[in-house]
C-alpha cells in the first residue's frame, strides 16, 4: 500500500467526484478532500431554492458513490496550504503527501468589488444557500398574508434577480411559475399573482450567450410568467430591502424583501493560493492558466480542472465553465494519470466535446442551444428533464427526481415548501419580548 502512486484530489464536484471513479482499480491509492462529505448537482439547486425538490435528491455523498473503489479514500476536510517542493498539502485535520494532484475547487459568487452585498443578496451555490433563498421567498408571502399594510405588502412581494444568465432566468421563472400556477389558491389576503418579479441584467439582452431567437423566446417565456426584464441595467448600490440601479441616465429605487444574487462568479480560494506557490498565472476571475492536458506550467504532477480551470482545448475554443466540461476534464485527468502509471509520457490534449447548454424558464418552458438544432417551448422543456434526470450520478436519485417532477406537472403541486431556520429578526423578536418580561 505505501508503495502505491497516490493521487490527491482536492474537491469532490463534478471534475473531482468523476476523476475518483475514473482512477478506480487504477493501480494508485485516491484520497479525495472536501470541505463537504456530498457531491451536490448544481444544475437543479434553483430547484431546491423554489420548493420543487428537497435537497437530499440532488446530492449524494462521496463515500457512497464511490463505495466500490476499494482505493478511494474519502476526507471531509478543508485545505488550506501548499507545498509543490515537498508535494504535501495541510488540511484541517492533518498533512498529506501525494506525487499527483488534483485541484477542482470550482468557484464562489463574485460581487465585483461589493462584498458587503453578500449579506443582503445570497446567491445560490451550495445546500445552505438554497434552503435560505427558500425560507425567504415563503417566508415574504406568508408575511404579505399578514399584513394589512398596502405599502408593506408590495415590499413584501417584491423579488429582485439580480443577473440574467442561465440561473438568474431559471430563478425567476421559477418563482414567476410559484406566484402564477403552484399558489394562486393558497392563500385568502393576497394574491400571489400580485407579486413583483424584477430580472436585472446589465447586458443588452437575457441568456447573453445564447442567439437572438433563444434569448428573444426565453425573455417571452419570462414576461408570460410575470417576470419583468430589465436588460442594460446595472445595479449601483443595494441593501436590505432596496436596490438602487441605472439604465442609462436614469436612477430606479426598488424596495424588495427579496434580493436574490445571480450575477456571476470567480474561482475558489485555492486558486489564489496555487498562484502564490507555483507562480502561475490567473485570469481576472481567478481562473488558473493550465496546459492542454489540464496540468499546471512547469508542473506536471498537478492538474487543475473544472470551473477552477482557464484552458483552451485541442481544437483552440476555451473550454466553458458547466458540468458536462468538468465531467470530461475530470475523467480525462484520470486517463492521463492510467497512461503514465503505464509508462506513457505523452497523452492527446484534452478536447472538449460540446453537447450545448440549455436553459428552463418554467413548466414547458425552456431554451435550448444544443449545437445541431436549437429548440424552446415544450419539446426544450422535455429535452431539458430527460438530459438533468440522466445527468444525476446515482439511478435511485433519478428515479426519485423523475418521482418528485411527474407528482409537479400532473398535479401543480410544489414538493417541499417549509420554511426551516428561524430568521435572525426572529430570534431578536424573541430575546426581546424575554427583557420585556424580565423587566416587568
Amino acid at each position: 500500500m505505501d508503495g502505491q502512486h497516490h493521487v490527491v484530489i482536492v474537491g469532490g464536484g463534478f471534475a473531482g467526484l468523476h476523476a475518483a471513479k475514473r482512477l478506480g482499480r487504477a493501480g494508485c491509492r485516491v484520497t479525495l478532500l472536501d470541505k463537504r462529505n456530498f457531491q451536490l448537482f448544481q444544475p437543479l439547486l434553483y430547484q431546491v431554492a423554489t420548493g420543487a425538490i428537497p435537497p437530499g435528491d440532488i446530492a449524494i455523498p462521496h463515500r457512497v458513490v464511490l463505495r466500490r473503489q476499494r482505493n478511494v479514500t474519502c476526507l471531509t476536510s478543508t485545505v488550506y496550504e501548499l507545498d509543490p517542493a515537498t508535494r504535501s498539502l495541510r488540511h484541517e485535520h492533518g498533512e498529506l503527501r501525494y506525487d499527483t494532484l488534483i485541484v477542482a475547487t470550482g468557484v464562489k459568487h463574485h460581487y465585483f468589488g461589493r462584498d458587503s452585498w453578500r449579506q443582503f443578496a445570497p446567491g445560490l451555490k451550495t445546500v445552505e444557500h438554497a434552503i435560505e433563498i427558500r425560507r425567504k421567498l415563503f417566508q415574504a408571502f406568508e408575511r404579505a398574508e399578514a399584513t394589512a399594510d398596502p405599502a408593506e405588502r408590495a415590499r413584501l412581494m417584491s423579488f429582485v434577480i439580480v443577473g440574467a444568465g442561465p440561473t438568474g432566468v431559471e430563478l425567476a421563472g421559477a418563482i414567476g411559475e410559484l406566484a402564477h400556477k403552484t399558489m394562486v389558491k393558497d392563500f385568502r389576503n393576497i394574491d400571489p399573482r400580485q407579486a413583483r418579479i424584477l430580472l436585472v441584467e446589465g447586458a443588452p439582452h437575457v441568456l447573453p450567450v445564447y442567439d437572438a431567437r433563444l434569448r428573444a423566446a426565453a425573455q417571452r417565456h419570462l414576461e408570460e410568467l410575470g417576470v419583468t426584464v430589465r436588460t442594460g441595467t446595472r445595479v449601483e448600490e443595494l441593501g436590505p430591502d432596496f436596490v438602487r440601479m441605472r439604465c442609462g441616465p436614469d436612477v430606479e429605487t426598488v424596495e424588495a424583501a427579496t434580493i436574490l444574487w445571480a450575477a456571476g462568479v470567480r474561482a475558489s480560494y485555492f486558486g489564489e493560493i496555487l498562484a502564490e506557490r507555483t507562480g502561475v498565472l490567473l485570469d481576472r476571475g481567478g481562473r488558473v492558466k493550465v496546459e492542454p492536458d489540464c496540468s499546471l506550467p512547469g508542473y506536471p504532477d498537478i492538474f487543475v480542472i473544472g470551473d477552477l480551470a482557464r484552458l483552451t482545448d485541442a481544437r483552440g475554443r476555451e473550454v466553458p465553465g458547466l458540468a458536462p466540461a468538468a465531467i470530461q476534464q475530470g475523467r480525462y485527468v484520470a486517463d492521463v494519470i492510467r497512461a503514465r502509471l503505464r509508462g506513457r509520457a505523452t497523452v492527446r490534449p484534452f478536447r472538449y466535446r460540446d453537447l450545448g447548454s440549455m436553459a428552463v424558464i418554467g413548466m414547458n418552458r425552456a431554451v435550448g442551444d444544443l449545437r445541431v438544432v436549437k429548440v424552446s417551448g415544450i419539446s426544450a422543456w422535455l429535452i431539458w428533464a430527460f438530459v438533468h434526470v440522466m445527468s444525476l450520478i446515482d439511478a435511485e436519485q433519478r428515479v426519485r427526481v423523475f418521482l418528485q417532477w411527474s407528482w409537479k406537472y400532473f398535479t401543480r403541486k410544489e414538493g417541499d415548501r417549509l420554511i426551516t431556520g428561524a430568521p435572525p429578526q426572529t430570534r431578536a423578536l424573541r430575546l426581546a419580548l424575554k427583557r420585556d418580561a424580565a423587566a416587568s
